[in-house]
């Protein structure tokens, strides 16, 4: 098993506001995986706060290679709209993608993902 952990879930850990004891478990049992669009949502608040440790270590988490289908994106998009789960972002559409394609659990905190669990059965991290 792998877990693509999103942007919400780090951004809390970061924090320290939430539990992170599941963090800790997947990032101890080497299950997390990352990818550009994550890494490209935290970095930059890293770089401003000068968390240089913290970059180096994101930078060695492994990465699934996105392979974005636009088509499809426009499909999930069309589900989403018809089912009234409106708001999802195209970047919360190609993490769910991007984690389906890989065969990963995805592990958010963001709302939009239960959303999308329950129009793409995407196979989220509990």
């Amino acid at each position: 098993m792998q877990v693509l952990v999103d942007t919400s879930v780090w951004i809390d850990y970061f924090r320290g506001s939430g539990d992170s004891t599941k963090l800790d478990l997947l990032i101890d049992e080497n299950l997390i995986v990352t990818n550009e669009i994550v890494l490209t949502e935290l970095l930059p608040y890293l770089e401003i706060k000068k968390q240089t440790k913290v970059i180096a270590l994101l930078y060695e988490i492994n990465k699934i290679q996105l392979d974005i289908n636009w088509k499809e994106i426009i499909e999930l998009q069309v589900k989403c709209l018809e089912s009234g789960a409106n708001g999802i972002g195209i970047p919360d559409l190609i993490i769910a993608q991007n984690a389906k394609q890989s065969g990963s659990k995805v592990y958010s905190l963001d709302k939009h993902f239960r959303l999308l669990n329950q129009v793409l059965n995407i196979d989220l991290y509990k």
